[in-house]
């Protein structure tokens, strides 16, 4: 039976809800040992600042009792099935009530009464908010030297290279954010990874980052780590790589597709002397490879930052938009075409000359049939990739 008292009570919660200012969001996998202190922690910096705060803990399948408790300590605590400290912490800002969010590991290792900087930092501006724990301090035993040394230093650099971010510190797991600017990011990946996403995600989308000095601290489990050194470091390395057609396909294409035609139009016709390099059958082979790699490479390219474009819509593109409002299929097809027939009338030439002379040896021909057929592939890799391209770019033009 539903008394009264029943729909008073849940308007009531509804209510309290709807004052929320702060989420403090806890991933959870196995913490017993400390999860209760981090929600104390991050109580007590709501109750002696006067922010009206709440603590969520996503808890990623816990057995040994830390649900019961965060909800002792005061938490809020919901299951997150799905594996993975990203898809934790989706599920927690997904379940957070306040328009900041505050995000860190419940292992104690960041300080949750600690959190003042980076709520004032969102207050005055930021929408993205990052720990920087080279700044900050880190503790003896709070990182492993290869951690400290080389595996954060280089990942941070790569991605503050392919991002174009000022970022010191891509992987502190301690951050705020709002949640208008969180929805922005349509962060999707359930891995330690996550974290690197956030980063790449705001920059794209033009949200508004700063650092905040963060110290890292040993934390206090009394078993190893989630993290696994090389698995993980891969796991981020292959995201920022995915997420950099740039400088991983189209540049390196570029390059590649120029010194490959360059070498191919000065030993088409047969070898050639300049200065005092020789050309020969090496140089042409040499650049038959380098114009085919580079075709291919421009190719993956392309379609690279189609596809980043239909995960960040905000993400500026000039090659993108150009080819939204300019490239037909039709143009692919017929650069395609006019390339592949050129390499076959070569190839048909050089045909008609071995058969008149009976079929005998034809070393003359040797370097136009290497070109001829160089030219008559990179035809048809063209023709074939606009057919993907334009898939992707009408697939992408109904999106926007």
């Amino acid at each position: 039976m539903t008394t009264t008292a029943e729909p008073a009570m849940a308007s009531a919660q509804a209510a309290d809800l709807r004052q929320i200012d702060v989420t403090a969001v806890m991933p959870c996998l196995n913490e017993a040992r400390t999860v209760a202190g981090c929600v104390a922690a991050a109580l007590r910096y709501f109750a002696s600042t006067g922010v009206r705060g709440e603590v969520v803990v996503a808890d990623n399948g816990s057995s040994d009792g830390s649900q019961e408790l965060a909800r002792a300590a005061g938490a809020r605590v919901i299951s997150v099935p799905r594996r993975g400290y990203g898809a934790a912490l989706m599920a927690g800002v997904d379940a957070a009530t306040g328009q900041i969010i505050v995000m860190a590991d419940a292992d104690d290792s960041y300080d949750w009464e600690a959190i003042g900087p980076f709520v004032e930092a969102v207050r005055i501006g930021a929408e993205l908010v990052i720990g920087n724990r080279f700044k900050g301090g880190i503790l003896p035993g709070a990182m492993k030297p290869l951690h400290r040394y080389l595996g954060n230093p280089a990942l941070s650099l790569v991605a503050r290279i392919v991002f174009g971010a000022s970022v010191g510190d891509f992987h502190c797991g301690m951050r705020a954010f709002t949640k208008e600017a969180y929805g922005r990011m349509r962060l999707r990946t359930p891995g330690m990874e996550y974290a690197t996403e956030m980063v790449a995600n705001s920059i794209r989308a033009g949200l508004r980052i700063t650092e905040v000095p963060t110290v890292l601290r040993p934390d206090g489990r009394d078993r190893p780590p989630h993290l696994r050194s090389f698995r993980d470091g891969w796991r981020h390395l292959r995201f920022i790589l995915s997420y950099a057609p740039d400088h991983l396909m189209l540049a390196p294409g570029v390059v590649a597709f120029v010194v490959g035609a360059a070498l191919l139009a000065i030993t088409a016709a047969g070898p050639a002397d300049i200065g005092a390099i020789h050309f020969g059958i090496h140089w042409l082979a040499l650049g038959s490879m380098l114009l085919l790699l580079g075709s291919s490479l421009l190719t993956f390219g392309i379609i690279g930052k189609l596809l980043l474009r239909r995960a960040q819509p905000a993400a500026a593109s000039r090659i993108v938009d150009w080819i939204l409002r300019r490239f037909r299929l039709e143009q692919g097809l017929g650069l395609g075409l006019v390339l592949f027939l050129i390499g076959l009338g070569v190839e048909l030439a050089i045909l008609a000359r071995f058969l008149a002379a009976g079929g005998g040896p034809s070393d003359a021909t040797v370097h136009p049939a290497i070109a001829g057929a160089t030219v008559l592939i990179v035809g048809a890799q063209i023709g074939f990739a606009s057919f993907i391209v334009h898939f992707v770019a009408e697939e992408q033009r109904d999106v926007d």
